[in-house]
């Protein structure tokens, strides 16, 4: 018999959380190897952890759930990730596949889908729920596309209002880094100012619904 899935749960909503782990640990071929609240914790324990499928909310403090993807992807690039969200926008599912996550899964579908999601990720397949997968469609703006994930999670960083300080602590790279993403988002754009790159992100959703990015 094959060694059980190991799943962490990350999602700073206790009940969802709760009833995620409850329903996955119905599951023979689940192991549910820790449930977090904040992408900070999840890449700090990722080692000890080791879990084969991070179920990862996008909208959470200290770290999100975007940033969280990116580092854990980095450093433990055999992990498939799919993302739990509210959020059924194209902006946020396109945003999130182009960050590695390797499936989008919406927050009020059955629970058993997430199940049939897990099962789908770890045979290297993208899973889409229904409700995301109606919500994708090819996106027209040109400038956008041409950002890197790296860039991208840049710029929502930036577009909160952070110093490049603030943003090189909290992806864990160098000040210097942060600047040359800063100085080529800006020239992919054609915009030369923090509150220009801030209301392109209003503009184009990255900051939708939540004031506080993904």
């Amino acid at each position: 018999m094959a060694d059980p899935v190991k799943v962490l749960i990350v999602d700073d909503h206790p009940m969802v959380a709760e009833g995620i782990q409850s329903i996955l640990e119905n599951y023979d071929d689940i192991e549910v190897v820790g449930s977090l609240t904040d992408g900070r914790d999840a890449v700090d324990r990722m080692g000890a952890l080791a879990p084969d499928v991070v179920l990862m909310d996008l909208n959470m403090p200290k770290l999100g759930g975007l940033s969280a993807t990116e580092i854990i992807l980095e450093q433990h690039p055999g992990t498939r990730i799919l993302i739990l969200s509210m959020h059924d926008s194209a902006e946020y599912i396109s945003t999130a596949l182009s960050h590695g996550a390797m499936g989008y899964v919406l927050k009020d579908v059955p629970t058993e889908e997430i199940k049939q999601a897990i099962d789908a990720v770890m045979e290297g397949q993208t899973y889409l729920c229904t409700g995301a997968a109606g919500s994708l469609k090819p996106k027209g703006d040109e400038a956008r596309e041409a950002l890197t994930g790296r860039e991208q999670t840049i710029l929502l960083e930036l577009a909160q209002g952070k110093s490049n300080k603030e943003v090189a602590l909290a992806l864990d790279i160098s000040v210097r880094t942060v600047e040359t993403h800063r100085k080529n988002i800006k020239r992919k754009l054609g915009i030369s100012s923090t509150a220009g790159l801030t209301r392109y992100a209003l503009e184009h959703g990255v900051l939708q619904g939540t004031g506080a990015g993904f």
